[in-house]
């Protein structure tokens, strides 16, 4: 995000450029030459101008995204440079009080007649990290309130998840409704193939959620199109446009989007509606609260892999607002009779061998027995990684799950299926989706055990690489997936 800080004292240009320049792109305006000169020089962006003009700000590209920061050092002039920057488009202003506050802030009365949404903040808060947070969050609702205008004046808006939803999915797309301000009559939540799973299906059922069957066909009645916890490259070139994409996996190309917000260091989308939602302050209902709290849970194997501090701070805003009762009802993967079945044929093909299991299932009616599966045998004593695969409609998917402090497995996917198929995921768990005539081609015709062989040597020889084996030292967990 871009940040024009209008300052003219150095320690105070200084102190911003530290605490904020990691973050935004910060820019300083400032009246005196030699002290742009030596801010320069110490390779910190500023311009000389004059602040009390409107011309000063559209030289500099001022857009009312910009978050403009304006210290008050106590002297006169300062509604003057605050008028300058309103006739200018700034909407997003922050006054800095060095030395002002609080005695002679209500002097400044009048400038929240000026701009109605300035904030007031003190040095303390500088240092504090409340400036930073601030700014965090104007993005976001400036960014949020965008899209709401842009999807404002649609007739009908389509929400569209991915095959089989996930509760990640399905709480993403209840929230992106209401972040729309729409109802279920004008923004459907759709799939292309929708809830089979048990557990899934108890959670539409207990949060009324509706999901409608989409096919290609009907792409081109709604107005907008949104994608949640998916990307445009998983439909396959079905999907011609889109016009907004929130995803927190990690990012693929080959598409455009009018509006974007992907964000892979997080542990659920839900997280990034979370903010959304709290930024343009929209009310958060019970339902849609239980909703969200359970998908960041699940997502996230309750914090036991993939999460950040954005959420834990999530997870804990939307606590007190759910329901406890119905997420416990919600919770656990029932053990059925198919899953059960599923387990036993992986074992009947599994290869365990230096801490990886791998097996294959054959031909299956649903990609969710393949990942039950890679997440049942993960418990297994000594199975450090576990990788099941399964044909489904004539794909081979690849289930990749792992202990999230050994190598990427998203990289090992990508490395040795990227070229014949979709593959991609995080450091703990990820996906390959390749059409089994495709694989055959690169790796022969294998039978069953001898995919789950070839696909386990696969890993071996990707965790080999590292130098480490399976199992690689504690350096490891800091590393992005």
């Amino acid at each position: 995000m871009r940040a024009l800080a209008v300052c003219q004292d150095e320690l105070v240009i200084r102190t911003l450029h530290q605490v904020l320049s990691t973050a935004f792109d910060i820019e300083f305006l400032v009246e005196s030459r030699p002290l742009a000169r030596r801010l320069v020089d110490d390779q910190i962006a500023a311009t000389v101008a004059d602040p009390k003009k409107v011309d000063s700000y559209l030289r500099a590209d001022l857009s009312p995204s910009t978050c403009v920061i304006v210290e008050d050092n106590g002297r006169r002039g300062l509604k003057s440079v605050v008028t300058a920057i309103r006739d200018a488009g700034g909407s997003l202003l922050y006054v800095l009080h060095a030395g002002t506050r609080p005695s002679n802030l209500r002097n400044h009365d009048d400038l929240n007649v000026i701009v109605p949404e300035l904030t007031h903040l003190d040095l303390a808060d500088l240092l504090a990290g409340a400036l930073t947070t601030e700014l965090d969050r104007a993005s976001t609702r400036a960014r949020v309130q965008q899209y709401q205008r842009y999807f404002a004046d649609a007739d009908r808006v389509l929400i569209l998840l991915h095959n089989e939803p996930d509760p990640d999915a399905l709480a993403a797309g209840l929230a992106l409704r209401n972040l729309l301000r729409r109802t279920r009559t004008t923004a459907i939540i759709g799939a292309m193939q929708g809830v089979t799973r048990p557990e899934n299906l108890r959670m539409a059922d207990l949060l009324d959620i509706q999901v409608e069957t989409i096919t290609a066909d009907e792409f081109d009645s709604f107005g907008r199109i949104a994608t949640v916890d998916v990307q445009p490259h998983y439909f396959g070139g079905a999907l011609p446009r889109v016009d907004l994409v929130i995803d927190h996996h990690p990012e693929q190309t080959g598409y455009t989007a009018v509006f974007k917000d992907i964000r892979p260091d997080f542990g659920s989308t839900c997280t990034i509606l979370t903010e959304h939602l709290r930024a343009v302050d929209v009310n958060i209902s019970e339902r849609m609260a239980t909703a969200m709290l359970y998908a960041i849970k699940s997502d996230t194997l309750f914090f036991a892999r993939h999460t950040n501090r954005s959420d834990l701070e999530a997870f804990t805003f939307l606590y007190p607002l759910a329901d406890a009762a119905l997420i416990r009802k919600m919770e656990g993967a029932e053990i059925t009779l198919e899953r059960l079945e599923h387990v036993t044929r992986a074992l009947a093909t599994s290869r365990l061998k230096r801490q990886v299991f791998s097996a294959f299932l054959g031909e299956t009616t649903r990609e969710d027995f393949i990942t039950y599966t890679a997440d049942f045998l993960l418990q297994v004593e000594d199975v450090k990684w576990s990788i099941v695969s399964g044909i489904v409609g004539g794909q081979l998917i690849i289930s990749v799950r792992n202990l999230g402090y050994s190598r990427n497995a998203g990289e090992f996917v990508k490395s040795n299926f990227g070229d014949i198929g979709s593959a991609g995921g995080h450091r703990a768990m990820a996906k390959a989706v390749v059409p089994a005539d495709r694989f055959r081609a690169k790796f022969g015709d294998l039978s069953g055990v001898g995919i789950a062989a070839r696909i386990g040597q696969l890993a071996e020889e990707f965790l080999n690489d590292s130098g480490g084996g399976a199992e690689k030292n504690t350096s490891d967990k800091a590393d992005s997936g």
